[in-house]
Formats: C-alpha cells, structure tokens, sequence
C-alpha cells in the first residue's frame, strides 16, 4: 500500500470538508464549516482573499468567534484576533498500534459521560455531536467513564486522533496510551494513516507521541479571529 498523501494535512479541517467528511459540510463560496454542535472549525481555501473573508464572516455572523483550522496567515482589518497558539503535528512513523480489551466503543448515549470527561480534563474541542466524527474508544472503572480518546480530522488517507483524556484520579495507569494505540489500530484496519495535533508548549504530551512512534510533521498554529459586529465593516 502506497503512503498517503502527506500534503492534504497542511489544511486538514478543509481536506476533511472537501473529503470523507463531505456529508458535514456547511459551505459558502469556497468556506466550509462543520455543524456548530460538531465541531468548532472553519476551513478557509489556501488562498483566502477578501471575498472568502465576506463569506466567513455571512456564514459564521456578525460578532462571532471564529475558529480558524490550519491557518497561520493575517486576518483582514476589523477582525480581532481572540485566541493564537503555537502548536504541532505528528504522524504516524511506526506506532505498536495494537486493540484494547478493556477498551469500549462510545456513542450517543455516552456523551453526557463524555462532555463531563473534557470539562474536567481539557484535551480541546468536544460538543455534542463530535462523536459522530468517528470512533471513540472508552475505558470505565467501576461503570464510570474515566479515560477516552477518538477520531476527529478525516482527510483522504489519514484520521486524526483526538480527545485523549484521562480522569485526574486515574493516571499514571497507562490508559491514554493503550487508548492512543487502540484507536491507531482501527485506523490501520481501515488502510489510513493516524495524525494527530497538541499545543508546542505541551511537552508531557509531546514526549509521550515521539516515544509512541509518531514523528513530528509540521509546527502549525491555533487561531481563532471575531467577526466585525458589522459585516458593512469588512474591507
């Protein structure tokens, strides 16, 4: 089997929208977003000019906040930057991905579970329907959810691994591990390649991914802009 195309990860949100995620796309002109109760991100083309910055701030409204996926470029004037972080991606470069047996599929019904889950431990982005982007794995003790992790970017060739969170109480047990390779392992079955995203100052979960096999690919940034509180304002 030949290596996926590693390009489609520079703008991963929109080869997804584009891709395998078409079915979520919400699209105007050339910006497409996922449901809002999906996921958070908006895919600008890798050209934006003034008229797809029009058509983010029609799709998204006026006063919005706008995350913006893989894109590291300016903003137009009366927009306000509200969130910019450094952060880092890695791929697969040869993981022990292996199942989990006391690894549990997740759906619907565990999203009350699930969203209690991020609240507490903050791996990022989580709504109400972000389960229905893939596959999560869970681990329970004692009937309750104390370790997830799942699939969220879906580019031709690739799924990104995401969500990975262990209850405070229960670390140092090795779940997010055996959850990252369980959920690798599935990703492998189906012929695609596993990515993932964190912050460039999270160290901890920087070492854990290169000690786990993943390599890294690319710096990015996390950016996230307000729409003018009146579209009229554009430039």
């Amino acid at each position: 089997m030949s290596a996926p195309d590693e390009r489609v990860l520079d703008n991963p949100a929109r080869a997804s929208l584009t891709g395998p995620h078409a079915h979520f796309a919400e699209r105007r002109g050339r910006v497409l977003r996922y449901p809002l109760d999906v996921s958070p991100w908006l895919a600008l083309p890798d050209d934006p000019g003034p008229d797809d910055w029009a058509d983010v701030a029609e799709l998204a409204g006026p006063g919005a906040e706008v995350p913006l996926a893989g894109y590291a470029g300016e903003v137009p004037q009366g927009w306000e930057i509200t969130f910019s972080i450094e952060g880092v991606q890695f791929v697969d470069a040869g993981l022990a991905a292996a199942p989990e047996p006391e690894a549990l599929r997740l759906g619907p019904a565990d999203v009350p579970e699930m969203l209690d889950l991020v609240a507490r431990t903050q791996p990022g982005p989580f709504l109400p329907r972000t389960v229905d982007m893939g596959t999560y794995l869970g681990i329970r003790r004692e009937g309750a959810l104390v370790a997830m992790a799942g699939e969220r970017l879906h580019p031709p060739g690739w799924t990104e691994i995401s969500a990975v969170c262990t209850d405070p109480a229960f670390r140092g047990e090795g779940l997010a591990t055996r959850l990252i390779l369980a959920v690798a392992h599935g990703i492998r079955e189906r012929g695609e390649t596993p990515f993932l995203h964190t912050g460039a100052h999270n160290t901890n979960a920087i070492r854990l991914y290169e000690a786990l096999g993943f390599r890294l690919r690319r710096r990015t940034r996390f950016l996230a802009a307000r729409t003018p509180e009146r579209l009229a304002a554009l430039s």
